[in-house]
């Protein structure tokens, strides 16, 4: 994209997969195209940047979500402890009392 020689403006597109230049003109309309490009590619920059900051919201919002899972689980598994629960193979069960004789 840009101008050729000063003379006139030329901006390149993909069109099935090829790079393709195509000639806008010069004078008035080639600068005028020109300052509309520039402004369409800092939209699609802002845009980009409000994409990332979003992601990174996200991001930190997801992981505080785990560490809370993280934390439940370990409590869950401490009251099932306390209760007379143990694991076995995966599944919590009922400890056995052991008779005295």
């Amino acid at each position: 994209m840009g101008w050729e020689k000063d003379r006139y403006y030329t901006r390149s597109r993909k069109v099935n997969g090829r790079v393709v230049r195509e000639y806008i003109g010069g004078g008035e309309v080639g600068a005028l195209v020109a300052q509309m490009d520039a402004v369409e590619r800092e939209r699609r920059e802002w845009e980009r940047e409000c994409w990332r900051l979003e992601k990174e919201e996200m991001e930190a919002f997801d992981s505080s979500v785990a560490k809370v899972c993280q934390m439940a689980d370990i409590i869950a598994k401490a009251a099932m402890v306390a209760a007379g629960f143990h694991r076995h193979r995966g599944e919590w069960r009922r400890r056995r009392v052991q008779e005295k004789e």
